[in-house]
């Protein structure tokens, strides 16, 4: 039954869509966007759930361009007199914007290679009985340790349209627990990412989380310096996207602040890096802000830049030409297209986690980051803290947990040739440090970190 402001499950999509398209009219170039967003979420804390929310809503969104001036707006209610009221607030902050000198036009009508290729029935269906199991097993893998944490289920329908007589639709599907265990002051994280609900394993995240903070109880201090490191699949993920929105970004690179140098050996020969938003191993829909079809990016080949992230803006402008790579994200003018479903894979065999830790004479295994920021755009230099367990590596052996450090590190440098010493073969999503969504990484031993404070100062 449809309520009353219309966004009732028998709301059609696309009906929505051209209700928008109409009332623009002929006035504006328009791209309109309409979702369907269904996002349950179950938090735990002090080993307890304490939280079940759900948000269900339908959101509408139109971009246009009237006479070269663009401007867009949004809205959750999508009875007629609302839509028209968004559709006339867009067209009145175009007639008093300035003429956008980027514009590109709208992307031509075109289909998606693939669709629904991250959708599931049942994440979609599933509710915070389903959840409160995965937390269960979370909290009861830890054997009395303290639990806190998450567990989310999102399902997305769209429908994109434009005035071009373009039309894309997608659903895509996404699963998550994330929580830690907490020993005598020590805490340890385990996660699970996946658009299928199936995967989440709560069991093993809860034992990870709960096997680090008791390794972790008791850390010693080390002095700061320089130290080769065993980093764990979700540090890789994180460092991931200072990459993506500050290096393999076409707008940044246009502009002189990027790394990224196409054709040069940038990287260990041992590393590639790619954007592939259907690869089944990742989360998200099939088509970007501004209606372009994804497909797989190539950026790093066996260390060789290779490619960027394109929107239509930046294509039109890009010497010798280009074209879109499927990567605009909302409000994206100014920031340039980000690729938003990286991978960072090894050019050649990879290596057992364990193999990875038995080569290390002295170092580090380091389990998670946070708090990171970029000191240096241009060659990525950027500062943050441990959490989450690190641990002395000493004769190819785990030793005692380490208290956290600070790092300020450029991840293209640790990256260089001849800097990368292993690459490990158990690829996971994890979260990304701007909160652009995951990444897909392994652990990677490297030759050296920076450290620049420990505990003391």
């Amino acid at each position: 039954m449809t309520t009353a402001d219309g966004s009732g499950p028998s709301t059609d999509l696309g009906d929505v869509a051209a209700r928008i398209l109409a009332m623009v009219e002929r006035r504006a170039e328009a791209t309109v966007v309409v979702s369907r967003v269904a996002d349950g979420l179950t938090r735990f804390a002090n080993s307890f759930i304490h939280q079940n929310v759900v948000d269900e809503h339908i959101s509408a969104t139109v971009e246009l361009v009237s006479e070269g001036r663009p401007a867009a707006a949004s809205t959750r209610t999508v009875d007629d007199a609302s839509l028209r009221h968004m559709v006339d607030a867009a067209l009145a902050a175009a007639s008093v914007r300035p003429v956008d000198p980027g514009w590109a036009g709208l992307c031509p009508p075109a289909s998606a290679a693939a669709r629904d290729a991250h959708y599931d029935p049942a994440t979609a269906g599933a509710g915070p009985d389903e959840r409160a199991g995965v937390v269960s097993a979370f909290v009861e893998a830890g054997g009395g340790l303290e639990a806190a944490g998450f567990c989310q289920t999102t399902a997305v329908e769209s429908v994109l349209v434009n005035s071009l007589g373009h039309r894309l639709e997608d659903r895509h599907t996404r699963a998550a627990i994330d929580g830690i265990h907490r020993h005598a002051g020590s805490d340890g994280c385990g996660s699970r990412t996946s658009f299928r609900f199936s995967d989440l394993d709560g069991e093993a995240a809860g034992k990870q989380a709960a096997g680090r903070a008791r390794a972790g109880a008791q850390p010693v201090e080390l002095a700061a310096g320089r130290y080769e490191v065993v980093l764990d699949p979700r540090c890789v993920a994180y460092v991931m996207d200072f990459l993506a929105i500050y290096g393999f970004n076409g707008r940044a690179v246009e502009e002189g602040r990027s790394f990224a140098s196409l054709g040069e050996d940038q990287f260990d020969p041992s590393i590639s890096i790619w954007d592939d938003a259907l690869d089944p191993r990742h989360v998200g829909g099939g088509f970007d802000a501004e209606g372009t079809p994804k497909r797989r990016t190539d950026l790093v080949k066996a260390g060789t830049t290779v490619g960027l992230a394109h929107d239509r803006r930046t294509a039109a402008r890009w010497p010798g030409g280009a074209e879109s790579s499927g990567h605009a994200i909302p409000g994206g003018a100014t920031t340039g297209a980000v690729p938003v479903n990286l991978f960072l894979g090894s050019a050649g065999p990879d290596s057992d986690p364990e193999a990875l830790v038995a080569g290390v004479k002295r170092g580090l295994l380091v389990h998670d980051f946070w708090y990171t920021r970029v000191l240096d755009p241009r060659t990525l230099v950027v500062t943050g803290l441990t959490r989450n367990g690190v641990f002395l590596i000493e004769d190819g052996q785990v030793g005692p947990a380490v208290s956290n450090l600070r790092f300020t590190q450029s991840p293209v440098a640790a990256l260089a040739p001849g800097h990368v010493l292993g690459v490990g073969d158990d690829g996971a999503l994890g979260p990304g440090g701007l909160h652009l969504g995951e990444n897909h990484a392994p652990s990677l031993r490297l030759a050296q970190w920076s450290f620049t404070g420990n505990a003391s100062g």
